[in-house]
């Protein structure tokens, strides 16, 4: 059975740093690309960032670029999302993606992913 646990998540202020984990089990990790959504209340989920399957490439939106860092330990099976200089407009619940991926393939809608963590909470004060 396929599991991504997502944690890391947290109360903080505005321009602290938070590093988010996903751990994944029951997939052969290094086959799936891996990504980062987010949903504020009352909001549609969005794409945050994504990485290949050798963590070669990767990708941001545009509001969170610059400011937080999508990683990987395939040997580990866990994803990462530093996140730093965070704001207010950053607070949502943070859900990992994976979906089996072509070598170098990445991903951003999240109708592509085939599987989701629970999700972790991210409040971010002003």
């Amino acid at each position: 059975q396929v599991q991504l646990v997502d944690s890391g998540g947290g109360l903080v202020q505005a321009g602290d740093s938070l590093r988010l984990s996903c751990a994944a089990a029951g997939l052969t990790f290094s086959s799936y690309a891996m990504a980062w959504f987010r949903q504020a209340p009352g909001l549609e989920r969005e794409f945050v960032a994504v990485i290949s399957r050798s963590g070669t490439i990767t990708d941001y939106a545009d509001s969170v670029k610059g400011r937080f860092t999508i990683s990987r330990d395939n040997a580990k099976n866990t994803v990462f999302l530093q996140m730093n200089s965070l704001k207010p407009e950053d607070t949502a619940v943070y859900y990992c993606a994976g979906k089996n991926a072509y070598y170098g393939a990445i991903y951003y809608r999240e109708k592509e992913y085939d599987y989701w963590g629970q999700g972790t909470q991210v409040t971010v004060s002003s």
